[in-house]
């Protein structure tokens, strides 16, 4: 019965002592150097957490709908035949379209000149026609400006040295009206010119059309020189009118009867 009772005293000490030892090493564990035990959640940092978490998706969720409006918008670039300045720079064709926000009256248009940095040129052959181009000026600008009622126009040999002799077409006579042809952002002023409305023999020496967007405003320098096709003749050349179609602007070179 002793040894009976020795053992089961023994034992219970035994359990004991390894409770005690447990729970000394779980007290320890995290100073030195060993596994914490995981402890109850801190509700407060999982707040925090959630938090943090919520606002970096709406953070993330802005940035991508920012990146989608951004980059949807179309520049609406104008493309354009190449024209060379009296310097021999090229013009380059390729212009973004005119931001939002700027001043598209033409009460503005008519108190501010358009400036050959904020327009776009393009000089082409028009279909259906074996004689006439079209003079296409476009505002790349953020604002409307004004031109003059028709670009200014002559015809001559790309490599003569004494321009003098330079063939000058008609325009439409007795005008009048409004200080300046208005052009807003993004749009585009129309004249056409008829190399030889006639159609007969004409002179064959011509290989290129000089054009300057506004005759009123611009320095001879900010000229444009376009070349022209082979087997060109021109004979008694007609010029008209800035307008906002290609047919409008066919209708008032037909009317051209004075010199410039």
């Amino acid at each position: 019965m002793r040894t009976i009772r020795n053992r089961k005293r023994t034992a219970v000490l035994g359990a004991a002592a390894t409770a005690v030892l447990a729970l000394a090493l779980t007290a320890c564990g995290g100073d030195g150097g060993g596994t914490k035990a995981a402890g109850p959640a801190d509700n407060t940092a999982s707040a925090d957490a959630t938090v943090a978490a919520k606002d970096t998706a709406q953070d993330q969720g802005d940035t991508a709908a920012d990146s989608a409006e951004t980059g949807g918008g179309s520049t609406d670039a104008v493309t354009s035949s190449t024209g060379t300045s009296k310097g021999g720079a090229a013009k380059t064709g390729a212009s973004t379209g005119g931001a939002a926000g700027g001043d598209t009256s033409d009460g503005y248009a008519y108190k501010h000149p358009c400036e050959s940095s904020d327009l776009s040129v393009r000089v082409y052959a028009r279909e259906g026609s074996a004689t006439q181009h079209v003079i296409e000026v476009n505002n790349t600008g953020r604002n409307s400006c004004g031109l003059s009622y028709f670009p200014r126009v002559s015809l001559g040999a790309a490599n003569a040295t004494d321009h003098s002799g330079d063939i000058l077409p008609l325009v439409p006579g007795g005008l009048g009206g409004a200080p300046a042809y208005p052009v807003k952002p993004k749009t585009a002023a129309i004249a056409v010119i008829d190399l030889n409305p006639g159609g007969g023999n004409g002179v064959t020496w011509v290989n290129e059309l000089n054009v300057l967007a506004d005759g009123d405003h611009m320095p001879n320098a900010e000229q444009l020189n376009f070349p022209l096709g082979p087997d060109v003749k021109v004979g008694t050349p007609k010029l008209g009118l800035y307008e906002r179609t290609v047919a409008d602007a066919v209708a008032s070179m037909k009317q051209a009867n004075s010199k410039p």
